[in-house]
């Protein structure tokens, strides 16, 4: 797949009328970023949208898929900034879907992690299998920072603050046959059981679109 991928975007012209937008949509996690922006930083979600749907990867407590998929532009908790065209290609919808399925089983709502797995990285390992190029540095610069000084982070930005952010969205199943409606909650949990009931992994019928 990672041949056929590289031959797809590496043969693919910007100007060419045929080819799909391959577009990243930033977020605004915090009001503080109006101030941060200017200075190159800030707090940022990120989606990749193409043919129309717009992917995300957000945190939950289980070891399946925290990859999901909404209106472009449209992410739920999040205070949409702007949108960057990464690059054009000639892959069709179920194409698209089908490296997403596959991304989906390697980005975990577990796994989620503020500085070394979170939404920006998703997007930018989407965007360098669609379009063989990396997301702008200053979106996920506030991870890097991170990941080279801890005390630049406040204790406010941990993954239990990110996963109030995303109340429920659609989830994209590691199989393809069904989406997952997830909605996140921040109560203790009393046991296994009442976690579940309070999580709420509900499957509905994906649309294809």
């Amino acid at each position: 797949m990672g041949c056929l991928l590289s031959s797809l975007w590496s043969s693919v012209s910007d100007d060419d009328p045929q080819a799909t937008a391959v577009v990243l949509n930033v977020y605004d996690l915090t009001p503080l970023n109006k101030y941060m922006y200017c200075c190159g930083v800030g707090i940022f979600h990120s989606g990749i949208e193409v043919h129309g749907l717009e992917y995300g990867f957000g945190a939950h407590e289980y070891p399946t898929s925290g990859v999901f998929e909404v209106e472009p532009r449209t992410c739920p908790g999040f205070i949409y900034r702007r949108s960057i065209t990464l690059g054009r290609i000639n892959m069709p919808p179920h194409q698209v879907r089908i490296l997403i399925e596959e991304m989906a089983s390697e980005y975990h709502g577990d796994t989620y992690h503020l500085i070394s797995k979170n939404c920006n990285h998703f997007t930018d390992d989407a965007s360098l299998r669609l379009t063989g190029r990396s997301i702008p540095a200053w979106v996920n610069r506030l991870a890097w920072l991170g990941a080279t000084c801890n005390c630049l982070l406040p204790e406010c930005l941990q993954v239990p603050a990110v996963k109030q952010q995303v109340p429920e969205y659609h989830g994209i199943s590691e199989d393809g046959s069904e989406s997952l409606s997830v909605i996140v909650s921040n109560e203790p949990a009393e046991s296994d059981d009442a976690d579940q009931d309070k999580h709420l992994l509900i499957p509905t019928a994906t649309t294809h679109r």
